[in-house]
Parts: C-alpha cells; sequence; structure tokens
C-alpha cells in the first residue's frame, strides 16, 4: 500500500462509518413513522421514538440479532392498535424476518412493498380489519414460513405462490378472496386453511393431509373432499393448458440446441479454413513457455499472487486448446457464464491477469480469492483436480446447477472446462463460513442458540429442495462439510460446492456399491448434515487427534449423559434444553450407520422448522 492510499485510509473509515450510521437513523426513523401510523398516542415506557435506540433499548416487541444491530422480530400482538398499517415503511428493516400484528384492529391494505422484506420467515396479520388485495410482489419472498392473513377483509385473487418452496403455514379463512386456491407444496404443509372465502375451482391434491374443514363454506369449490363433483370439462381443460406449457418450452430449448450446433460447425469450418501449418508451430511454442511459467510459479510457494500464478495451469491448458481445437476440430469455449449479473462481461483473460490469493488447497483442489476491475468485483474461484468427468457432463451438470436455485445455495456465475482442469466462479463471500464461526476467533461475536437452529433449517431446507430438483439428474452435494457453508453479506447460511465432487465415503462400510447407488448416494449427505447438526450442538470439531464427534456423541447418549454434549455456551445461555435434546435426536438419526433407516431430506427439513417455529413462538410470548 502506497503512502497517499495509507493517508486516504482514515478518510475512507470516516466516511463509511458515518455512511452506515446514516443508514441506521434512516430504518429508525420509518420504524418510527410505521409506529406513528398504527398509534399515535402511546406509552412513552414502548420506545419507538428517534432518542432511543431499538435494540439496545429494547422498543416493546422489538427483537434484534446477538450484535444488537438490526431488528429481525417485530411483534404487536393484541395491543389494540387501531391505526393505518405502512408496509412500506416496516420493510426498510432489510433483516426483519419476523412481522406480527394479530389481533388488533389495524386497517389498511398488504402494500407492494412487502417484496421488499427479503428475509421474511412469518407474517402473522390475523383478526384485523385489513383489506384490498394481495400483492403480487408476495411471490418475492422466498423464504416466507407462515402466512397468516385470516380474520380480515382481502378480496381477489392469491397470487402464484409456488415458488416459496418452504412454505408450511397457509391461513386465510374468513376473508372474501376469490379465483382458485393457489398452487402450493400440500406436501410441506403443516396448517392450511381457506375456509369462508369465495375460491371456487377444483380442490388440488392435499396429499392427505387436510379435512373437508379447510374448504368450508366456500360454495363454488368441487372435489371429492366437498362432495362437489367438478364438470367433466374442467380437469381435461387444466391439463391440456399444463401440458402444453412444457412442449412449447422443449420446442425452444431444442431449437436453441440446433442453431447452437450449426453456429458450433460454422465456426469449425471458418477457423479450419484460416489456419495454417506455420501458425500451429506458433502455438507450441507458447504451449512450452507456458510450461516454464507453471513451473515457476508452482516452486514460489506464495499464497498471493497474481493470476498467471493462481491459474498457470489453465493458462497451460489454454495453450493446449489452441492445439486440439485443430487437430481435433472442436472449437473450445473458454468461459461460460451463467444466469448471474455479476458475470456479465466476465472473460477468461479478465481472470488470469486479475491479482489472486490462495484461500486453501483440499484433496479436491484449492480456492483462490480473485479481485476484479481494480479491487471493484471480488470473485471465488474453484479449481478442481483430479475429477473423472467428461466435459459434456461436466458442462451439462453446471448448468442444471444453475437452473436449481435456492437462496440458501450459493450459485456459480461461471466456469471453465477442460480435459484436466476445471474451473468453478463464484462471488465471493466475505463473512466466513460455519466452521471459522464455531470453531475459530469469533471477535466477541455471539453464536447463540437462536442463530444455530437458523442455520440448521435454513441449511436443511436448501438441501431438501436441491434434493428435490436434482434427485432425478443424481446430483447430490457429495462434499456438504461445515467449511461449505458460507455466510453472505446478511449473515444468512448458503451451501457452497453444492454438486461438484464425487460423493465421499461418509458413514457407509461399501464404499463400491454406495457409490454406485444413487438413493444410498444422497443419504450420504443427511449423514453429513446430521454431523453438522452435531457440530452446531456441540461446538466440538468434527476429528481432532483421533476423536470422532459422531461416536463420541454416540457413546456419551449410551451412557445416558446426554447433557454432557451440549456446547457450554448454549447451557450457559439459557436456551431450552428440550429443543436442543429434540435437534440432536433428529442428528442422532441422520448419523444412523444403516443409511436406509435414515429419515429423507424432507422429513428432517421438516422436523427442524418445526424446532424453529416452537423457538420463534415462545420468543414472542416472551417479548
Amino acid at each position: 500500500m502506497n503512502r497517499k492510499s495509507i493517508r486516504a485510509l482514515p478518510f475512507l473509515i470516516f466516511i463509511l462509518f458515518h455512511l452506515s450510521k446514516s443508514e441506521d437513523e434512516e430504518v429508525k426513523q420509518s420504524l418510527v413513522g410505521f409506529m406513528d401510523k398504527l398509534a399515535a398516542a402511546r406509552d412513552k415506557s414502548w420506545g419507538w421514538n428517534m432518542t432511543s435506540d431499538p435494540c439496545k433499548d429494547k422498543w416493546l416487541g422489538v427483537s434484534c440479532d446477538s450484535q444488537l444491530q438490526a431488528v429481525r422480530k417485530i411483534v404487536l400482538d393484541e395491543l389494540n392498535l387501531t391505526g393505518v398499517l405502512d408496509i412500506a415503511s416496516v420493510c426498510k428493516a432489510s433483516s426483519l424476518s419476523v412481522l406480527s400484528l394479530e389481533n388488533n384492529n389495524v386497517v389498511g391494505i398488504i402494500s407492494e412493498e412487502i417484496g421488499n422484506c427479503k428475509r421474511l420467515t412469518h407474517l402473522y396479520l390475523s383478526g384485523n380489519q385489513l383489506s384490498g388485495g394481495l400483492p403480487d410482489s408476495l411471490k418475492q419472498l422466498s423464504n416466507l414460513k407462515r402466512f397468516e392473513i385470516s380474520n380480515n377483509s382481502f378480496t381477489g385473487e392469491v397470487p402464484d405462490l409456488s415458488r416459496i418452496s418452504g412454505l408450511i403455514s397457509f391461513l386465510v379463512q374468513d376473508n372474501q378472496l376469490s379465483g382458485q386456491i393457489p398452487n402450493l407444496d400440500f406436501s410441506n404443509l403443516i396448517d392450511f386453511n381457506v375456509s369462508n372465502n369465495n375460491f371456487s375451482g377444483p380442490i388440488p391434491d392435499v396429499k392427505g393431509r387436510f379435512t373437508a374443514d379447510s374448504f368450508s363454506g366456500d360454495p363454488l369449490l368441487c372435489g371429492e373432499l366437498v362432495s362437489n363433483p367438478c364438470p367433466p370439462s374442467a380437469a381435461p381443460e387444466a391439463s391440456k393448458k399444463k401440458s402444453k406449457k412444457p412442449s412449447t418450452k422443449q420446442f425452444l430449448i431444442y431449437s436453441g440446441y440446433v442453431l447452437l450446433g450449426l453456429i458450433v460447425v460454422l465456426l469449425v469450418a471458418l477457423k479450419l479454413g484460416s489456419r495454417k501449418k506455420p501458425k500451429e508451430k506458433k502455438v507450441v511454442e507458447v504451449k512450452k513457455k507456458g510450461k516454464v511459467e507453471a513451473s515457476t510459479s508452482s516452486s514460489s510457494n506464495k499464497t498471493s499472487a497474481t493470476a498467471t500464478s493462481v491459474t498457470s495451469k489453465a493458462t497451460e491448458q489454454k495453450s493446449e486448446y489452441s492445439i486440439s481445437s485443430v487437430e481435433s476440430g472442436v472449437v473450445m469455449s473458454s468461459l461460460v457464464l451463467l444466469s448471474s449479473p455479476t458475470a456479465q462481461g466476465l472473460r477468461f483473460e479478465d481472470l488470469l491477469r486479475a491479482p489472486a490469493e490462495l484461500l486453501g488447497k483440499g484433496k479436491h483442489g484449492s480456492l483462490y480469492k480473485v479481485m476484479l476491475y481494480n479491487g471493484e468485483t471480488t470473485l471465488a474461484v474453484k479449481r478442481i483436480r483430479d475429477w473423472s468427468i467428461s466435459s459434456e457432463d461436466f458442462k451439462r451438470r453446471m448448468k442444471r446447477l444453475d437452473q436449481a436455485r435456492h437462496p440458501n445455495v450459493l450459485p456459480s456465475v461461471a466456469f471453465y472446462c477442460s480435459k484436466q482442469e476445471k474451473l468453478l466462479v463464484y462471488e465471493y463471500q466475505s463473512n466466513g463460513n460455519l466452521f471459522k464461526l464455531l470453531h475459530g476467533s469469533q471477535n466477541g461475536q455471539a453464536f447463540d442458540w437462536g442463530s444455530r437452529l437458523n442455520v440448521a433449517a435454513s441449511v436443511s431446507e436448501a438441501l431438501a429442495y436441491m434434493h428435490e430438483e436434482l434427485y432425478e439428474d443424481g446430483i447430490a452435494h457429495g462434499n456438504l462439510k461445515s467449511t461449505n457453508i458460507l455466510f453472505n453479506k446478511d449473515m444468512d447460511p448458503c451451501i457452497s460446492e453444492y454438486g461438484l465432487m464425487v460423493l465421499d465415503n461418509i458413514g457407509q462400510s461399501q464404499p463400491n456399491s454406495y457409490k454406485n447407488n444413487i438413493d444410498l448416494g444422497f443419504k450420504a449427505d443427511n449423514y453429513s448434515l446430521g454431523v453438522i447438526l452435531l457440530e452446531l450442538l456441540t461446538g466440538k470439531l468434527v476429528h481432532n487427534s483421533g476423536f470422532d464427534l459422531a461416536q463420541w456423541v454416540q457413546s456419551v447418549v449410551r451412557e445416558e449423559w446426554t447433557v454432557e454434549v451440549f456446547d457450554k455456551a448454549l447451557i450457559m445461555e439459557g436456551a431450552s434444553e428440550e429443543r436442543m435434546l429434540n435437534l440432536l435426536q433428529i442428528a442422532l438419526k441422520c448419523i444412523n450407520p444403516n443409511p436406509y433407516e435414515r429419515p429423507s431430506i424432507n422429513q428432517v427439513a421438516l422436523m427442524i422448522n418445526t424446532l424453529k417455529d416452537e423457538e420463534d413462538r415462545s420468543i414472542i410470548s416472551e417479548a
């Protein structure tokens, strides 16, 4: 760092501090405005004013994160509030996960700004006088688990909520909603009721989980549950519409493949026509030079270097592509960009020229931090070694993974592939991983029971989604561990490196048959999740000088000293022993030595989310 940069540093820190402070003030001002509209006259002991802090001064009904910096929950039930619901103001608190105003007399609407509450998991508005239609932006709340708006006066159709995969509660009874019942994942729902509305059309397949009581008072509904047969034309028409869409999509996909094939053939013809023998010789010389640079780079053993050293082997392989493209008649793409906006305009040459830092090496490859455009963009590049998968299968897998997206799974933004070299590019996550948070220096940050339970719920739910989406493709994670659970800028957990490795043989006794069986492959992820749950509960390393965490926990439980397994920090915090024991039982089921006796990942996610919901309810009741 030069002297000018050093002199500028205090000024930059000053500016950043005041920017963050002004943002906090803006959020606080919005929250005060939110309360002003709900209850203009209120007790001073409530807080909710500009002279106090919502977290440190404990505003009524407000719960914050463990660092007392961000508002997580607002619970204002049964306070006789008679004002107007101001969604735009309350959603300025971008970390808000729970909003509950049940059993008041609040009026107004759920405005489109509800889509700004990206982290919202629980929305409780039952028992008020709210009205108007439900906004389309509801479908943007991908983390939503409970949606309860019963006993209001909402009208119109319910927007498409099918993308909200983790919804476990949908209570909208006693309103004036109309149209068809929304397409929900009834296999995950625990609470569901649409009675006493104006819904019409056929009742969807509820997987036998709900009775006629959930649909009573909607005379225009039809189906077996309500003993009202649907018209013969209704079902065929629906299936016709449903089948039409996929066929159109398939036609577009196949047309794209044909067009792409024609382009590739044309490029091959142009390449073959334009290249001559003398040029081939020149390429060979470049290849030799690349090898010299690679050997020089490998001998330096520096953890921070230019991307030429980071991807020296990749540079060498790039030179080989120049030769093989002529010899085999195949044009190799240098870098394949995926659907993330971060990758727009990114070139392989950019990765080669950019400064980089070696973050770590493992048996499957190396990880680098690469800084582009003078530090404006920071990426993580995973270099995979010794993976016996063809280039075509690798490309197909990467594109399939890009299609199966979940908010808690870190997507790759681009990839590079050859016979010997495979690189994957991700957005760099600066908040570290679960391993460091549990076992490394926490810098005074508390990793409390609620935060650990949230990690368990988010990871299990994301894994369940990916398993369901990718089961037919046979793509499990294969290497799930605490170092592969990263935290994004909002400190939400994200599973990284999904589907990149040959499955580790964790918790099984017959490696050959295990690897060749898809079902057992997915069960291996369940085992790995169980080990992560044990890490969260015990705070201990998985392996340490001959110590095996799973074996130790099982032995302690057998000796009936179960409480001894829990992290002392959780005991001192006063975490619910009952819920810790329940999570321990889930973990033990996941690490069952017999893979066939392990619960499905959907069952695991449902059990953990039920625990988390109990935890949230207890916090709400204590507030």
